[in-house]
């Protein structure tokens, strides 16, 4: 086997370990990332339909320390992380008039180089669920009722 491993030339090596020790990333943190990097596509909401109506609200209440939990960031995001790679699953809304196909390639392109360049790890894969479309005169009324309850 050692013979075969040198003919396809060297194995990939992970940033993560070294001779001095080894990086963990949380699942929490590969999530946020994702999360955030998917809401940089222009025309997405994460979430959808009743989950972005409760994270809204949820959104609107008040908690002891900012950045606690994730919130907004991780809702319709699901990611399994491994010791070199990870693999997620989101689910979100896309305006309407925007085509989907290239929308949902836009944040897998998005997501892949945002968790590979900032975690080390690799991305097997990203599966993507559109459960939504958004008009605009949806946004603004929730968008105006979370500014209130602040």
């Amino acid at each position: 086997m050692d013979e075969q491993r040198t003919r396809q030339g060297p194995q990939h090596e992970s940033p993560l370990q070294s001779e001095r020790g080894a990086t963990t990333i949380g699942d929490a943190v590969v999530a946020k990332i994702v999360g955030i990097a998917a809401q940089e596509v222009e025309g997405v909401q994460m979430g959808g339909g009743t989950a972005r109506a409760m994270g809204g609200f949820l959104d609107s209440v008040p908690r002891p320390m900012s950045g606690v939990g994730g919130g907004s960031q991780t809702r319709g995001v699901s990611v399994e992380v491994g010791a070199e790679e990870a693999a997620a699953e989101l689910s979100m809304a896309v305006e309407y008039g925007r085509q989907i196909p290239q929308t949902t390639e836009a944040v897998r392109n998005n997501v892949i180089n945002r968790v590979e360049n900032l975690t080390g790890l690799r991305v097997t894969e990203v599966n993507i669920t559109v459960n939504d479309v958004l008009f605009p005169e949806e946004e603004r009324p929730q968008q105006e009722q979370q500014q209130q309850v602040r």
